[in-house]
């Protein structure tokens, strides 16, 4: 056993028993290279990554690879999603020397964490033209040997780049006059011109789902009538939920097709991609009511609940593409396997339907090329192949709980609960947030990024605070709760506090009294999850709406303004800055209700508007929450609350109608 025994993380227990002595990211690790004169190996990755496992299976096991390390080199593992701070700085540089990235991220760096050699996947021995790690070693250990002057140089010229890089990134922002107009256009024309016609999705092979790229098509479509918007969003909804990269069996979306098809996933499932997709799902049915989409969602999330949720309101991370040490084995099937579940006769018609075909070829379920998808028929087949799948070797399952994923899933499963009128649905999302309040919210209110074990450790990023926000927005909307939006205010303030960048605009992944690393990272791109600056700019959007505040609005304006040259530059990569675009473009609407009685009226709660994310924004008040209500928005505490019954305070873009007592009415207009 290595340090790593005494981590919480399960990446970095899963190297806790290899032959390598590595540390965790610590002081220590780089002082005890400082004085023996030793390079960092730096090695990051995440527990549920299939080529982590490989190369953990092929180099970190191998005692000859960890001879060396242990001898010539300091060795460190990371776990990105506990620290994307460290991730996001090593894997600039990896972008910098090699034009591309991805994990496992493999850097050699100086004792003062300059890094002069950078790249993710290595084999043990060379083969096939690809470096092996021990010859990689060799050479970079020779090279320190005898020219480590080259090498310290090496690293204080690509810090330096990556300095430069960052500081070009931080400035330059802000235009004279926004033309929001012109960039949501762009932005549909690029979506178009890279669009897959025959198989959904914007890109070729590897295909991985976006969620805030079909949230901006659905909010085109329905706040422009932009029928192309709808078509795009629809074919990719529909091509992902009939393919293999969609679990027809258990529920859930797996991280990315291999194929164009949408046929053969990299079955590792993570907890923001099924969060996301639900949300999307849900998007594109509050649009359409097509039921198939309604359905997808509803599966997704109860895929949630079944495998990622814990027993205390937490989410975990997601689960491994691996079992028995082959990838996918867990999710396919023979057709003599359907049969022997499920009867001949039955499996026969199940096979046909979800194409498994006949010899011993294990098959995807997949309803590709199906005339008409059978989500919702086949419900005790399904169940019954799925218990019949839990009887094979149980998949990994990263049981840490990272908070903006955790958020997201909060957000989704808010939404939902006025989509489905559950109140499971609701519970969960209190639950999910209660947790966050008891294990991950510091003395002073300030917050964690990762809980696992009874533990929460590191600084919360500024994507953490940013989704929380959003999702505490959600808690409100679908329980008019007022402790969800005062709460949301607060993370709001917070970010302004800790991650703004005052001198350039925008804000800062990590928090000004974080760990001081190589530089301070600004992440403006929307990756697999929305940037923390994309989301902080819908939340004060969203706060806006419903505290009217002349300070969120300065603040959304600043903000929008200071993405504007990226989202004018590279608008598809920052689909989700475009839905704060949207609602400083599209109509605002404000619904108050002022009511006598202690609960809301059924009507409030049935939220029928078509957008998820910038919709109107509705509020309730009453004796109980007026004094609470007034804290976060103000401008509520001139509304008298009536002797009996409510009365319904309606506004659209700035101009207000005639008080309403017909509640009906009333929010059936707002929410058209």
């Amino acid at each position: 056993m290595n340090r790593l025994k005494n981590e919480k993380s399960p990446y970095l227990l899963q190297h806790a028993q290899n032959p390598v002595d590595w540390y965790p990211w610590c002081d220590e690790a780089f002082e005890r290279a400082a004085s023996e004169d030793k390079p960092v190996f730096l090695s990051i990755g995440y527990s549920t990554c299939h080529w982590c496992h490989v190369m953990a299976h092929e180099s970190f096991e191998n005692q000859d690879v960890a001879d060396i390390l242990n001898q010539n080199y300091i060795a460190v593992k990371v776990d990105r999603e506990e620290r994307p701070d460290i991730d996001g700085v090593y894997m600039e540089a990896c972008l910098a020397f090699n034009g591309s990235g991805g994990w496992p991220l493999t850097a050699v760096l100086t004792p003062a964490g300059e890094p002069f050699f950078v790249g993710t996947y290595f084999p043990a021995n060379s083969r096939l033209g690809q470096t092996g790690l021990i010859e990689l070693l060799n050479h970079l250990h020779r090279l320190w040997g005898e020219e480590k002057e080259k090498a310290v140089l090496a690293g204080a010229r690509m810090t330096e780049l990556l300095r430069e890089r960052q500081a070009q990134e931080n400035n330059g922002q802000g235009p004279g006059r926004i033309s929001g107009e012109t960039v949501l256009a762009d932005a549909l024309g690029q979506l178009e011109l890279c669009f897959d016609k025959k198989h959904g999705g914007f890109s070729k092979a590897p295909k991985f789902p976006v969620p805030h790229q079909l949230f901006f098509l659905l909010q085109a479509a329905h706040y422009e009538e932009n029928d192309n918007a709808f078509h795009m969003a629809e074919k990719t909804l529909d091509a992902m939920a009939a393919g293999g990269i969609h679990d027809h069996i258990g529920g859930g979306f797996s991280r990315y097709s291999t194929d164009d098809t949408w046929l053969v996933p990299h079955f590792e499932k993570m907890l923001y991609d099924n969060a996301l997709l639900a949300l999307a799902y849900m998007s594109a049915y509050k649009i359409s009511k097509k039921e198939y989409w309604k359905s997808t969602a509803q599966s997704t999330l109860h895929y949630i609940l079944r495998e990622l949720a814990g027993n205390g309101g937490e989410f975990y991370c997601g689960q491994d593409a691996d079992s028995d040490g082959v990838e996918g084995k867990y999710y396919v099937f023979t057709q003599k396997e359907i049969e022997q579940v499920l009867g001949k006769h039955t499996g026969q018609a199940f096979c046909k339907a979800f194409h498994i075909t006949r010899g011993e070829t294990p098959c995807i379920p997949n309803q590709i090329g199906s005339k008409r998808p059978v989500i919702e028929e086949m419900e005790e087949e399904k169940r019954k192949l799925y218990q019949y799948r839990l009887k094979r070797t149980r998949l990994h399952r990263d049981e840490k709980t990272v908070l903006s994923w955790h958020a997201w899933t909060i957000l989704a499963f808010a939404k939902a609960a006025d989509l489905y009128g559950s109140m499971e649905f609701v519970r969960t999302a209190r639950q999910a947030r209660q947790f966050v309040t008891e294990n991950m919210e510091k003395e002073d209110r300030r917050l964690y990024r990762r809980y696992c074990s009874q533990e929460a450790a590191f600084d919360g990023q500024l994507e953490d605070y940013a989704a929380y926000g959003l999702a505490l927005l959600a808690l409100y909307e679908s329980t008019f709760e007022t402790e969800y939006l005062c709460e949301a205010v607060l993370r709001g303030e917070q970010i302004l506090q800790y991650f703004s960048d005052e001198t350039a605009g925008g804000f800062f992944s990590s928090p000004k009294d974080g760990e001081t690393l190589l530089f301070r990272q600004k992440e403006l791109y929307d990756g697999a999850i929305p940037s923390g600056n994309s989301a902080a700019a819908l939340l004060f959007k969203r706060l806006e709406a419903y505290t009217a505040s002349p300070k969120w609005k300065e603040e959304a304006e600043r903000q929008i303004s200071y993405l504007y040259t990226s989202l004018k530059e590279q608008p598809v990569n920052h689909c989700f800055a475009l839905l704060a675009l949207q609602a400083a473009v599209y109509p605002s609407e404000e619904l108050i209700c002022v009511s006598a009685g202690k609960e809301p009226p059924d009507s409030l709660k049935q939220n029928n508007a078509k957008s998820l994310f910038t919709g109107p924004a509705v509020l309730f008040k009453n004796r109980e929450n007026e004094a609470l209500l007034g804290e976060a928005a103000p401008f509520t505490r001139e509304y008298p609350i009536p002797s009996e019954g409510e009365v319904y305070y309606r506004c659209r873009n700035g101009a207000c109608f005639l008080p309403e007592k017909n509640g009906e009415i009333c929010i059936e207009e707002i929410k058209a």
